[in-house]
């Protein structure tokens, strides 16, 4: 039979106590071989100790539970003996942890800690860390009490290959579930914004990385907002006002969300995000987006203050598998940006060809100035040819990119991006420089009637670099007369110069370079500038001239605002040509109503500078 240890109540197979008492007695003591006096200080110190605590037999069971497991447990520690430490205590439910305990019970593994979950009599549930250490050197069997044979409880079956009543382990376990109430709590507090009450970027990002990580998920979306116009309100109206307004919206998003059991989160300033973590497709995510726009809708009474905010939003749904936290994020951010470009207040769907356009242009804005150092730049020459008699008057000079990557790049896929990182500084000064050296060959060619050739120069230029000193050291080093070099610039950008593009503009019209408006007649277009700009040539945008396409189609009014320009332009002192000629009907029509020169692919399209000393020797 299993023994009973000494210092409780002896209790039977079926959990009933024993009658006899449970101190240690003179029986006790009269065990042979057994140092009576230890086991006494060890029972004792065992019942006593207020740390919750059983012995374990090799299979696991109970062989003795102290009264501080049994109020921990709420039952009689009698009534523990023989029942299964992993039911008692939640050691069977995780795997790892099942294992783990198998392995101390076998002496395989010393130890094993965890917290687990466990159940009070009364109900309630409560957190504990149980600790199971491997007993080296257990007492060869517990004492047999002294009680008449007749009320000893019927012996438990004994384990084969080991022997009977022999302790195992020892287990303990103490009740953390304050402490892991107080972590609870503060893990609320560090994953919860206070203003909102809503769950912050850090447990966003936990619950969209453990859905990704999850093999039961199928597809995720993100919903991802910033509210439109909530600055201004901030700024104005302080922020005791722009934190409520927040609190509000998260309200608003929160019932959005609710029905459907997604996760509304603010990750900081005005931005909020909706986390799907089941998606049935972009139609629901699209649909939830719609909910937002509307729920926003409404105005926010605060403090008397009747207040309107909207959110443009980037939705962005795919498959879990492959998909990353930071890349689903960063395709949100990106649509978020297009949702604002767009117009705002409305919401904008990832779309994957739109992307790549938006990494293509970052790989090229990225490249730009390594690209002028190696040499990746080439020009081409568009003739500007003379509509009364045909000759060659001047060139303009257009870049070309020849990447290593994506081929040959017109200057509409660089310029806008060199513009905005400010290599196009630098690569103005290489197209200035190129396009001076190349002019100056062909007036030592051609010294009769040299053409001249136009540059196009970005507003950034005369803002960001001494353009005119850049202008003057050219020619120095080149050797071309000022009066062969054309500087074209946007008319939006001449019209409205003042201060240091003014004075830049008048000193090198001082120098004797040529000053020429591009595109005229699609911005400002105020009539005024052209007195006060040193402006010696017009240059009329294509829109214009497409009006001039056939005798059976004419548009009256282009060709009277062209003639009417072009009356203007002479008055002034300042020279026109007409931009995108395609036809010698179109240049005939334009000859006689008084334009100077055309440039189009009548006459050529932009070729490579060996062409036009083709040409130039041509005649």
């Amino acid at each position: 039979m299993r023994e009973q240890a000494e210092g409780r109540p002896s209790v039977g197979r079926e959990s009933e106590p024993a009658t006899h008492p449970s101190s240690i007695t003179e029986c006790d003591e009269l065990t042979p071989g057994r140092p009576t006096g230890l086991l006494r200080d060890y029972h004792a110190a065992f019942n006593a100790a207020r740390g919750a605590m059983a012995l374990l037999d090799h299979d696991g069971h109970l062989l003795a539970a102290n009264p501080a497991l049994g109020t921990l447990l709420g039952c009689d520690p009698a009534r523990l003996t023989d029942r299964q430490a992993a039911d008692l205590v939640g050691l069977g439910g995780d795997e790892r942890i099942r294992d783990a305990y198998r392995e101390v019970l076998s002496g395989r593994r010393d130890r094993l800690r965890c917290t687990c979950r466990l159940k009070h009599a009364d109900g309630h549930a409560l957190w504990a860390e149980v600790t199971v250490d491997r007993l080296r050197h257990a007492e060869p069997s517990l004492p047999a009490p002294c009680a008449p044979e007749a009320e000893r409880p019927a012996a438990p079956r004994p384990v084969a290959g080991r022997a009977e009543g022999t302790a195992g382990a020892l287990l303990c376990v103490q009740d953390v579930t304050e402490r892991r109430e107080l972590a609870d709590r503060l893990r609320h507090l560090q994953m919860h914004d206070p203003v909102t009450r809503l769950p912050n970027r850090t447990l966003f990002f936990e619950r969209l990385s453990a859905a990704l990580r999850s093999p039961a998920t199928g597809r995720v979306g993100i919903c991802y907002l910033d509210l439109d116009g909530f600055k201004a309100i901030n700024d104005t109206l302080g922020h005791a006002i722009g934190d409520r307004l927040l609190a509000a919206v998260a309200a608003r998003l929160t019932a959005c969300v609710t029905d459907g059991g997604h996760l509304a989160a603010r990750l900081g300033g005005d931005e909020f995000a909706l986390l799907v973590e089941e998606s049935a497709g972009t139609e629901q995510l699209t649909t939830l987006a719609e909910s937002v726009l509307t729920a926003l809708q409404r105005p926010f009474d605060l403090d008397g203050h009747r207040l309107a905010v909207s959110a443009s939003i980037g939705v962005v749904e795919r498959s879990a598998a492959g998909t990353t936290a930071t890349g689903l994020m960063q395709a949100a951010d990106t649509t978020l940006y297009w949702a604002k470009a767009d117009g705002k207040a409305r919401w904008t769907l990832f779309d994957p060809e739109r992307n790549a356009n938006r990494m293509t242009r970052q790989s090229l804005s990225s490249t730009l100035r390594q690209a002028v150092e190696r040499g990746e730049f080439t020009l081409e020459y568009q003739p500007l040819v003379a509509l009364d008699g045909g000759r060659l008057r001047g060139v303009e000079a257009l870049v070309r990119w020849e990447h290593p990557r994506f081929g040959r790049l017109a200057p509409n896929r660089f310029i806008s991006l060199a513009e905005e990182n400010g290599s196009i500084v630098q690569l103005g000064r290489w197209v200035l420089a190129e396009s001076c050296r190349w002019a100056r060959a062909w007036h030592k060619d051609h010294p009769e009637a040299p053409p001249f050739v136009s540059v196009n120069v970005a507003v950034r230029q005369v803002w960001d670099s001494d353009l005119v000193g850049d202008v003057a050291a050219v020619l120095d080093e080149t050797g071309l007369p000022p009066a062969l070099l054309q500087l074209e610039l946007t008319e939006s950008a001449v019209m409205g110069s003042t201060g240091r593009p003014l004075q830049a503009l008048y000193a090198l019209h001082e120098m004797g370079v040529r000053i020429a408006i591009d595109d005229f007649g699609t911005g400002y277009s105020n009539l005024a500038y052209l007195s006060r700009l040193p402006v010696t040539a017009l240059k009329l945008d294509g829109s214009f001239v497409r009006g001039f396409r056939s005798r059976e189609h004419p548009n009256p009014a282009d060709e009277t605002i062209v003639e009417a320009l072009v009356q203007l332009a002479h008055r002034l002192g300042i020279t026109v040509t007409a931009e995108c000629v395609e036809s010698a009907e179109q240049a005939e029509r334009l000859r006689r109503i008084g334009c100077d020169t055309g440039q189009g692919w009548f006459y050529s399209r932009p070729v490579a500078p060996d062409r036009i000393t083709a040409m130039l020797g041509g005649g």
